[in-house]
């Protein structure tokens, strides 16, 4: 026996009995797993990955216990596409929401009847699809599923009370549980001084590519305290997983990056990195990896740790060697794609990233890139600071350079992580780094064909020469 694979071997049967006797065994002696979703919740506005440790208190106990991942990654940064991507285990070019909104194809096979066929009862509660897409996905039990539905929280302790109680001894089947808070998508809660939000306090740091004014201060502040009700409401949770599921497997992870400029529904890191957590008490060693995985890895690695054997159809592939720590690695190129939010945020792009390096395929460079933060008319908020940043942009020539990028992109995007880990110089131009530009883009096409990715547009963009249909003043849908 090669002397690298005896202790991986061992390791394995040390950290995870459970998962020894689940295979091949009854239905009861497979684990509860417990999949919590936040919903636009950036990776650095957690305290595991630095954010200001008093936002996140429940958020970072449970990172404390259990293994968390700086490299996780989401397919689509809007959270149609993201979720079904999550629940199919496939590309959105293969499993057909590729837009905002779109749901998968209904022939598919999902994460419920996955779980299923191994014996288990499956329940969502919140946002876990798409709004009102849950039912499509053949849960055994789900509820509040519409916009900003916080009841779903409290209906999955509930639940779980429910469960126990009518068990003569404990539940015949092991329970696959997925809970979605709306936290922190927009609206953001209304601040004021008197709730501990005072405006005169010390300055928040920023985004990278942010442009510091009074207001957007504000809605920063806004944006931490939704941020807030988010891991209050991953307290609520834990404290019943504990009680009800005391043994359950817990997955802690989000959609994609924030509502802010540079983040959700783009393929910067800010859209598409995303918080991961695994915990299982007495199964999982706490630390940290830099495994770079993808929301697509999720089903298949949770089969396997269930007990099965992940269908060979599926896109994502298990990272439970990760999660044994029997390997340290997992893939070495993340993708993912954006196309449109009904007439909003139509900006079709594709990436590929590896540890050190970014590249960018933007397919209508002609195009303005526009989203609901900066188009007048929306529902959500935004808007407010966004005219200051214009503003601020007519004298000063720095936020001129800022708002200019976050308009009007080029054709190609190149970034070195290692050097410029948010994303703000552009090296596709530079003769130095064009072997490295072409390997990228093999590579990324490699992947589109692979995918079947047919690279369409449902509909038009806003141009870059209308400015009235997306410059200050533009409606949203026009």
């Amino acid at each position: 026996m090669n002397p690298v694979t005896y202790p991986l071997l061992l390791l394995t049967v040390i950290l995870l009995p459970g998962l020894a006797a689940a295979r091949g065994q009854s239905p009861a002696a497979r684990p509860d797993i417990v999949v919590i979703l936040a919903d636009d919740f950036g990776l650095l506005d957690g305290s595991p990955w630095g954010a200001a440790p008093g936002h996140t208190p429940n958020l970072q106990a449970l990172a404390d216990a259990g293994l968390v991942f700086d490299q996780a990654f989401v397919v689509s940064p809007s959270c149609a596409p993201s979720r079904a991507a999550l629940l199919t285990g496939l590309w959105p070019a293969r499993n057909g929401a590729e837009s905002n909104h779109h749901k998968p194809k209904a022939e598919l096979q999902k994460w419920p009847h996955d779980f299923r066929d191994l014996g288990y009862e499956t329940a969502a509660f919140g946002k876990v699809a798409h709004y009102r897409h849950t039912a499509d996905y053949g849960f055994d039990h789900f509820a509040h599923d519409t916009f900003h539905d916080h009841g779903g929280i409290q209906a999955s302790v509930d639940f779980l009370r429910s469960r126990q109680q009518s068990a003569t001894e404990s539940p015949s089947r092991p329970l696959c549980l997925m809970i979605g808070s709306n936290w922190p998508h927009v609206p953001w809660p209304e601040i004021s001084a008197d709730a501990g939000n005072n405006e005169s306090s010390d300055l928040l740091p920023l985004p990278a590519g942010s442009i510091d004014t009074p207001r957007t201060q504000h809605w920063r502040r806004r944006y931490v305290a939704a941020v807030k009700k988010m891991d209050q409401d991953l307290g609520t949770i834990l404290q019943a997983v504990r009680q009800h599921l005391p043994n359950a497997i817990v997955v802690f992870t989000a959609d994609h990056g924030a509502q802010w400029p540079l983040a959700k529904w783009n393929l910067y890191d800010a859209g598409i990195r995303t918080p991961l957590i695994v915990a299982w008490p007495g199964q999982i060693a706490p630390g940290r990896t830099t495994a770079m995985v993808s929301w697509i890895d999720l089903l298949p690695t949770l089969l396997e740790v269930a007990g099965g054997v992940p269908r060979p159809d599926l896109d994502g592939r298990s990272f439970l060697p990760v999660l044994l720590r029997a390997a340290a690695q997992h893939r070495d190129a993340i993708y993912a794609s954006h196309v449109n939010d009904n007439r909003v945020n139509v900006y079709p792009m594709r990436c590929v990233r590896t540890q050190r390096w970014k590249y960018i395929r933007n397919l209508r460079p002609d195009a303005a890139f526009t989203t609901h933060i900066d188009l007048v008319g929306g529902r959500l908020g935004q808007r407010d600071f966004f005219s200051e940043w214009e503003a601020a942009a007519k004298t000063d020539a720095t936020a001129a350079v800022l708002l200019q990028r976050y308009h009007q992109r080029p054709a190609e995007e190149l970034f070195d992580l290692q050097a410029d880990p948010c994303e703000q110089r552009n090296l596709a131009a530079q003769p130095e780094h064009s072997d490295q530009l072409q390997a990228l883009r093999s590579q990324l096409d490699q992947w589109l064909t692979d995918t079947g990715d047919r690279l369409q547009t449902p509909v038009p963009p806003r141009l870059l020469k209308n400015q009235s249909d997306w410059g200050p003043g533009a409606a949203e849908n026009p």
